[in-house]
């Protein structure tokens, strides 16, 4: 599983408010691409019958089988600072990250 921490708990709630939507949750997912192969996302969907399903600071998460496998453990956080840079996932089982924080082997 992923846990968000309470800042990113906070932001994603008031997203999701602001999209209207309470029966969406949030995703997070890898896919290709990225300057280091692997980039995180993060949306907004329903749950399908074979997503992991499960509950971080009181925030709905779905995740794919895959995307869980190259995720699990990580904690997702927020930073608004003067230097924010949004969302940020720290993952332990990333090889390496680029500069950006979006991409990793």
């Amino acid at each position: 599983m992923i846990t968000l921490s309470p800042r990113a708990a906070a932001q994603v709630r008031t997203m999701q408010n602001e999209l209207n939507a309470p029966e969406k949750r949030l995703r997070v997912f890898v896919e290709s691409g990225g300057c280091s192969g692997f980039q995180y996302g993060m949306s907004f969907d329903e749950p399908k019958a074979e997503d992991t399903q499960f509950e971080s600071e009181g925030v709905a998460v779905i995740m794919d089988a895959a995307s869980l496998a190259y995720l699990n453990g990580s904690q997702v956080d927020f930073d608004d600072g003067l230097q924010g840079k949004g969302f940020e996932i720290k993952n332990p089982n990333a090889q390496s990250t680029c500069g950006c924080g979006k991409s990793f082997s």
